[in-house]
């Protein structure tokens, strides 16, 4: 695992001081070893810049940046099939120096071209220096596992893994993109292309860029979308033989990840998903894979009792930590270096705390992240479905007037509204639920933590809320269903811009490469085309991944409520971290800062101490935001 910067100047001001700035100061994404290169052409300044993890061969041969011929690479990830793909190329005449992916992939693609990346399974973020095109390609992993950030403004295009690398470019502006500060608010992440900064976008997951370095154009190419896997033909196949064609891709994927020339441990909360990778990896070894486990004392929270009890049953070699209110006290205060755009999902704390805990055993954990998504886990889905039929049976010619009467009362005034938790935000997504014209927009809504109306209240800054991946499903055939559709989309929002920003960032934090074995491309192509009963059957969330599971470990040891890998927020900002909230969201702080409307975040807060209803995710949101502000701008 490793981190990546660079940068093409068109006016050729920069400097290879500009690049190593920009390389080191991902020092954290890889502390073994780096690398800078920067050429001069006729048109601009070619800068590659590596910080290497070393996973693959050890030793010096896995250096970059990497040339061969008239091609240069710097490359962050795992190629986990490389070794496959070397075979492929020995007899067309390719001879190998050494033991990494990295000479594979700049190899494959002198061979076949971007072709190449087909090929390849894994995770990664590549840019790749063809002098003989004039170009560079930048090339983004089919599911978004590895994160690659670009910018591009006047005569200077940047690209990195994370942002820091560009604030150490003396040219790169800061500028606050107020819309995709409104999706922050929403989500609690902001969703791909879009940047917290104006002219800075995320590389969107399986595209590639394509920029020319002689006209200057920059083209953004698909070459992999999990839409196209929903909109193949549903297979007409037994449930017994999608339970065993499912198992064997789930084997082979969890196989392909362990893959290491270090140790490798996996994170287990004693859920479904982990427990499968831990089953499956576990059954055919002799050696005790080792887990890691994160509890906490406040009840509803701990999953260490369950985790514990499937590492016994399986034999691993387990070890756990409760997180305290300390321990949240010693990592908040490094979130905004750790994720360096605007990010609240509150469970980083205890992903950053379960890296460092696994950190101290193993280079590599396996993170079992994307089972909900394929398989249908989480209650939002039954929830919007519930919603959705239920409007629907309202004629549609109805529902907007009823939406817009709905629009002209403020639901403060309601006396209801003083007894319900969050009852005006429930109010507001009804209000649009109304509106929507199919399952996964209900979906959409059901996922905001803010609705637009409530934004408005919040920022002082006009916005306007951008196009994203959850406006995909029109693209959806007819053959999907609802819970389809639901699947494909939240697989390009959620999964992508939450769950897999946070695991990259709080592993990376500490140098551990987190792999996700349930994102191999071969099962999300596979599970999309089974009917969704096979997922959802009967009420019961992740059918097909669960009766798998049982043939390893007894059904009355899994069969309990679902719980998230969330924090006890709201006990413990009445407490020890009520500190942050009287700092950050001091009155005349945010009226010299200008973003938000002080009097309504102060009476938010004041409410929040004093024990009333007050949602603690938007509060979070807001200081993650502050503390944000406070280390970038």
């Amino acid at each position: 695992m490793c981190g990546i910067s660079g940068f093409i100047d068109f006016k050729g001001n920069s400097n290879k001081e500009i690049l190593q700035n920009m390389t080191d100061v991902l020092h954290h994404r890889g502390p073994d070893d780096s690398g800078y290169s920067l050429h001069q052409t006729g048109q601009a300044q070619v800068a590659l810049g590596h910080r290497r993890l070393s996973i693959l061969d050890l030793t010096t041969h896995g250096h970059q940046p990497m040339s061969f011929e008239k091609i240069e690479i710097v490359y962050n990830g795992e190629v986990y099939n490389f070794d496959e793909i070397k075979q492929e190329l020995i007899p067309h005449g390719y001879t190998f120096d050494s033991h990494s992916d990295t000479e594979v992939i700049i190899k494959a693609y002198h061979k076949w071209g971007l072709d190449a990346v087909h090929k390849f399974n894994g995770m990664f973020a590549i840019t790749i220096y063809d002098k003989e095109k004039n170009s560079i390609y930048i090339i983004r992993d089919r599911s978004g596992i590895k994160p690659l950030y670009w910018y591009k403004q006047d005569d200077l295009f940047l690209y990195a893994s994370e942002l820091k690398s560009f604030h150490q470019h003396p040219r790169f502006q800061k500028k606050i993109n107020y819309n995709a500060l409104a999706l922050f608010l929403q989500y609690q992440y902001i969703p791909e292309p879009h940047s917290i900064f104006e002219n800075c976008f995320k590389l969107r997951a399986g595209h590639y860029l394509e920029i020319d370095l002689k006209t200057q154009e920059i083209q953004e190419h698909t070459y992999w979308d999990v839409i196209n896997a929903y909109n193949k033909p549903k297979l007409d196949i037994s449930e017994e033989d999608a339970i065993n064609e499912t198992e064997k891709i789930l084997t082979s994927a969890f196989e392909y990840r362990m893959v290491s020339d270090v140790p490798v441990g996996i994170f287990l909360s004693g859920g479904y998903d982990s427990s499968v990778v831990t089953a499956l990896l576990q059954k055919d070894r002799n050696q005790k894979l080792k887990t890691f486990t994160i509890g906490f004392h406040e009840k509803g929270y701990d999953e260490t009792p369950y985790a514990r009890e499937v590492a016994k049953h399986l034999g691993t070699e387990h070890t756990e930590y409760y997180c305290t209110q300390k321990d949240a006290l010693e990592i908040i205060p490094k979130l905004a270096e750790i994720y360096d755009e605007p990010f609240s999902d509150d469970s980083a704390i205890p992903t950053t705390l379960v890296s460092q805990l696994a950190r101290q055993d193993v280079t590599v954990a396996l993170s079992a992240d994307g089972g909900d998504e394929l398989f249908a886990g989480y209650n939002k889905y039954s929830l919007a479905s519930k919603y959705y039929n239920y409007f629907s049976k309202i004629p549609k010619f109805a529902r907007t007037p009823l939406s817009g009467m709905m629009g002209s009362i403020n639901p403060n005034n309601i006396p209801l509204a003083k007894n319900s938790y969050n009852f005006a935000t429930k109010y507001e997504k009804a209000k649009n639920i109304l509106k929507a014209q199919s399952c996964a927009k209900v979906m959409q809504n059901v996922s905001q933590h803010i609705t637009e109306y409530e934004l408005r209240e919040i920022l002082k800054e006009d916005f306007s809320l951008p196009k994203t991946n959850f406006d995909l499903d029109t693209l959806l055939n007819t053959n999907n269903d609802n819970l389809d559709s639901m699947l494909a989309i939240d697989y390009k929002t959620y999964l992508l811009d939450d769950i897999l920003t946070k695991v990259d960032r709080a592993t990376m934090s500490v140098s551990l490469e987190g792999r996700e074995p349930l994102l191999d491309y071969r099962l999300i192509e596979f599970v999309a085309t089974l009917p969704s009963h096979y997922k959802y059957k009967n009420g019961t969330t992740k059918h097909i991944l669960k009766e798998i599971t049982h043939r390893y470990i007894p059904k009355e040891m899994m069969d309990r409520p679902k719980m998230g890998f969330g924090v006890p927020l709201m006990e413990w900002f009445k407490d020890e971290l009520k500190e942050y909230f009287l700092i950050y969201f001091d009155e005349e702080r945010l009226k010299r800062e200008g973003i938000f409307n002080a009097q309504k975040v102060v009476w938010m807060r004041d409410r929040y101490l004093q024990g009333e209803k007050v949602d603690i995710e938007i509060l979070w949101s807001l200081l993650m935001f502050q503390m944000w502000y406070e280390k970038w701008m």
